[in-house]
């Protein structure tokens, strides 16, 4: 069975790590956000491993409400000037540790997202030596 791939994100803005260790999903660090409905404030935690829709919120969501993530530490907002490519819903942006973006969508129920990296082969020889999947590129 292949190694999960699990992804550690910052905030874009200060920098600080979105992951939290003391609240897993799926005995992994969840990514820990704040969040803001039609019914208020509360906490958003994410599933780290790619592909995994998992997710506890602190607050009632409809399904289909645009909500406002943003960072616990700086409170900077984490919509980005890009809309969903599938229902047209404003994206959210972390930055992955290992360097390249993460996007997902802000309408709940929505499963559009997308990874992007800086250099490629820097981002495969990461995940090479990290999970293990076959040999390093050689540069």
């Amino acid at each position: 069975m292949p190694q999960s791939i699990i992804f550690e994100v910052n905030c874009p803005h200060c920098k600080k790590s979105l992951m939290d260790p003391y609240n897993q999903l799926n005995n992994f660090p969840s990514i820990k956000l704040d969040i803001e409905g039609k019914s208020g404030k509360g906490i958003l935690r994410l599933c780290s491993i790619y592909d995994c829709y998992d997710h506890h919120v602190g607050i009632e969501v409809a399904e289909n409400e645009i909500t406002t993530f943003s960072c616990p530490s700086c409170n900077e907002n984490l919509a980005i000037d890009l809309t969903c490519e599938v229902c047209d819903a404003p994206m959210v942006q972390f930055k992955l540790e290992m360097g390249g973006k993460v996007n997902i969508c802000s309408r709940h129920g929505c499963k559009n997202h997308s990874v992007s990296f800086v250099d490629l082969s820097s981002a495969l020889n990461v995940f090479y030596d990290k999970f293990g999947y076959g040999n390093p590129i050689e540069d």
